[in-house]
């Protein structure tokens, strides 16, 4: 037996129930995006290195990007990320556009990491955020999006929590313990990685990049200082919000929450599972980033949310529904060749009154077809042999129900269409 090529390392395959997965949780999201009034855009898969290069950090870039040359020269990345993306593209517009702009898209990303369980190197991601607002109102907002998608799909606050801070914030309070403007960078690094190192190394971490002892003991103190948030009065203002909307038990303050990447400078937050504590969704308010990719300087909020974590989180809790895998509703079976053309007209008859239908495409036994049609999930077989077509009737057999009855060739449409409506209502 020949050996089978085997898939890219970290890729998926789509087989139909996975699609089927895919897509109903594509519906949620578009439907969570347009309840707050977003609307649906998509940037290109390849873009130039130096996008990403000075907007994301050279992580990014130099360990989890996959980048290669041109034939032109040019180094290419497939895309990691889409807020440089979106950055670019509204400043190559930004005259011409309203603000706010509310944008959302879900699409496919790809970063060269170990996969891991919950972590792919190929990836689908829902991005939405606001353009061209500075106020907390639209930290809020997306906050409550977030909220939202959890509650559309069944999670609650006791299953998942948004994790609150404030790049501001702990900018103040780094600054009052004496670190230099020239470390911050280096610190909310270390302060990001706090859950990912063991301590020894997450410490001596930061002394190889120069913190006292005092000032590590300092840092520690403030991420484990969870009334903190009530110095910052935008954090105060988010919680407020999030109070009137009904929404704020799913939101928590957690001064270890700061984000990796550079271009946040405001409001941060991650959405985790409480049970076991990976991270679902991330994002945070920045200040610069249409500026420093050529435009005009525009504020902005937004988050991201990867496929794979979020359909684990949702499997894990029972939360995702049972799904049709095959759209057809109707089989229209084929009793012998002579006959055949005229079950392929019967067929496309169908397809005009609006359902779903394939033919068998070839004059196999009758409990052959019937049997496909079983094992593909098609509800219904439609029985066109002589002596139905003698009658001007077929014998329509719900394979649910395991019955049949005759139905004229004219109602055969709406009797399907009526046993369909009746299901749905009980």
């Amino acid at each position: 037996m020949k050996a089978i090529v085997p898939s890219v390392k970290g890729t998926r395959d789509f087989y139909p129930e996975i699609m089927a997965v895919r897509n109903w949780l594509y519906a949620r999201i578009r439907e969570v995006s347009e309840k707050f009034g977003y609307q649906e855009y998509e940037g290109p898969f390849l873009e130039r290195v130096d996008l990403y290069a000075a907007k994301s950090g050279e992580e990014l870039v130099n360990e989890q990007s996959f980048v290669f040359q041109d034939r032109g020269g040019d180094y290419i990345a497939l895309r990691p990320e889409l807020t440089p993306t979106l950055a670019r593209m509204v400043a190559q517009r930004q005259n011409e556009l309203v603000y706010p702009l509310r944008w959302w898209s879900f699409g496919p990303f790809w970063r060269y990491e170990r996969p891991q369980k919950g972590r792919t190197r190929e990836f689908f991601q829902w991005n939405i955020d606001i353009i061209g607002s500075q106020s907390i109102e639209a930290d809020a907002e997306l906050l409550a999006v977030a909220v939202e998608f959890f509650k559309s799909v069944g999670l609650t606050s006791q299953q998942v929590k948004l994790l609150v801070n404030n790049r501001r914030l702990m900018d103040v309070q780094l600054e009052n313990l004496g670190i230099r403007e020239d470390q911050k960078r280096d610190v909310f690094r270390l302060i990001d990685r706090k859950e990912k190192l063991p301590l020894p190394e997450w410490r001596q971490y930061a002394f190889d990049f120069g913190l006292t002892q005092e000032q590590l003991s300092g840092l520690e103190s403030l991420l484990v200082n969870e009334s903190l948030w009530e110095t910052s009065d935008e954090l105060k203002r988010v919680f407020e919000l999030l109070e009137g909307m009904g929404i704020r038990e799913y939101v928590e303050f957690a001064p270890q929450i700061i984000r990796g990447l550079d271009y946040y400078t405001g409001t941060v937050f991650e959405a985790k599972d409480l049970d076991g504590g990976r991270s679902i969704l991330g994002g945070g308010h920045y200040d610069n980033l249409v500026a420093n990719v050529g435009g005009e300087p525009l504020p902005g909020v937004g988050f991201a949310m990867g496929d794979v974590m979020i359909t684990l989180v949702l499997e894990k809790y029972g939360k995702l529904p049972a799904l049709e895998t095959a759209p057809a509703q109707v089989l229209v079976t084929v009793f012998d060749l002579e006959r055949l053309p005229q079950s392929f007209a019967l067929a496309a008859r169908l397809r005009e009154q609006g359902l779903k239908v394939v033919w068998y495409p070839e004059a196999a036994k009758l409990q052959k077809q019937l049997k496909f049609a079983d094992r593909a999930g098609i509800r219904f077989a439609v029985i066109y042999g002589p002596d139905e077509i003698s009658a001007g009737q077929v014998a329509l057999k719900d394979l649910h129900q395991r019955n049949q009855e005759l139905v004229s060739v004219e109602n055969v449409g709406e009797r399907v269409r009526q046993i369909l409506a009746q299901s749905e209502r009980v």
